[in-house]
């Protein structure tokens, strides 16, 4: 069933808002993010609205309030644009924003708070430890995991910082690699299975799920940074080739972690799947990247979403947020809570 996003395939506001875009910042994934604005910018001015972009920077705030907006969409990806810190300061000029609030997305980003609330929610997380940058931690982690490890960045996306390991040798370099990202590190046991992404959109009728998506890539490669934005390196499959019934958990799963850290608008869990079929929710992403190889857009569109549609969507449920009384927006339906 086609999501309920509209009356119409696209929102007719009865003017033109003034909408800002922003993008970059300093995290590593920057250059993603702004990837992401340009297509942002061009579809929601194609819209017919009124889209200025902003790069993220000391003067941005005083930026924004000068071009006094009716929605900001944050297009930025890792701290301090996703991790709640951008989205309290729009809560301090009380500006209406896309996406989630402050709590939700510092809990997203730090990945053992996030993984800490699913477990509590009893959804299927993988069994890890996350540590400080000592590398005396070691011997102790793979006594007790044992040495096929996975460890990872607690706040980077994209794949950024990501070690597999062998060896309590790997575990200590892992740690010491750390240090480029922050100085949190999030250890799991490595699971092999297929990588499979769920897209979450919150509509008239409250949460949906998109379809699974399965994420292939050349034989000896992952979902890499270099996989995921390189046209060409990586294949999705839509949807995931798996069994009906494991379908459907990803997509409760998907949208009960969405709940469970309390998002808002939208959201993208990945997930492991085993050879037998077990899942492994990994982590909750609460700004999708937008950008021409991106999962979550490829998945509204699967739907029967097209961009322009979804953006659209996303605005006005931010502006019905902001505002009790919204003439521009008279969908005061979407907003959730």
């Amino acid at each position: 069933m086609k999501p309920q996003i509209s009356r119409e395939a696209t929102l007719r506001h009865s003017r033109a808002l003034r909408l800002a875009v922003v993008c970059g910042g300093p995290s590593p994934e920057a250059d993603v993010s702004r990837a992401s604005s340009r297509q942002v910018v061009n579809a929601l001015t194609g819209l017919g609205h009124l889209t200025e972009l902003f790069e993220y920077g000391p003067s941005v705030m005083s930026a924004l309030a000068g071009f006094a907006p009716d929605v900001v969409f944050p297009v930025m990806h890792g701290g301090p644009g996703e991790d709640g810190t951008f989205q309290g300061a729009m809560e301090v000029l009380g500006i209406p924003y896309v996406g989630s609030g402050v709590l939700a997305s510092k809990l997203a980003m730090q990945k053992p708070l996030a993984k800490l609330v699913f477990r509590d929610a009893g959804l299927p997380v993988i069994e890890g430890v996350a540590l400080k940058n000592d590398s005396r931690a070691a011997e102790d982690i793979v006594r007790a995991l044992g040495a096929d490890l996975v460890a990872k960045p607690s706040s980077e996306g994209s794949g950024l910082g990501v070690t597999f390991c062998s060896s309590v040798a790997d575990l200590k370099a892992a740690i010491a690699d750390a240090q480029l990202y922050g100085r949190d590190l999030m250890v799991e046991r490595r699971i092999v299975g297929m990588e499979v992404t769920v897209g979450v959109l919150d509509t008239l009728d409250g949460s949906y799920a998109f379809a699974p998506i399965e994420v292939a890539t050349p034989a000896g490669s992952w979902y890499d940074f270099k996989h995921r934005y390189t046209p060409g390196l990586s294949d999705h499959i839509l949807p995931a080739r798996l069994p009906a019934e494991v379908l459907a958990e990803l997509m409760s799963v998907a949208i009960r972690a969405h709940r469970a850290l309390d998002c808002r608008d939208l959201s993208r869990s990945d997930f492991l799947v085993d050879e037998r079929g077990e899942i492994f929710l990994l982590e909750l992403n609460s700004l999708p990247g937008m950008t021409a190889t991106s999962l979550y857009p490829e998945g509204a569109s699967h739907a029967g979403v097209s961009f322009p549609a979804l953006l659209d969507h996303l605005v006005c449920r931010a502006l019905a947020r902001g505002r009790a009384q919204v003439l521009s927006c008279p969908e005061t339906a979407y907003v959730r809570s």
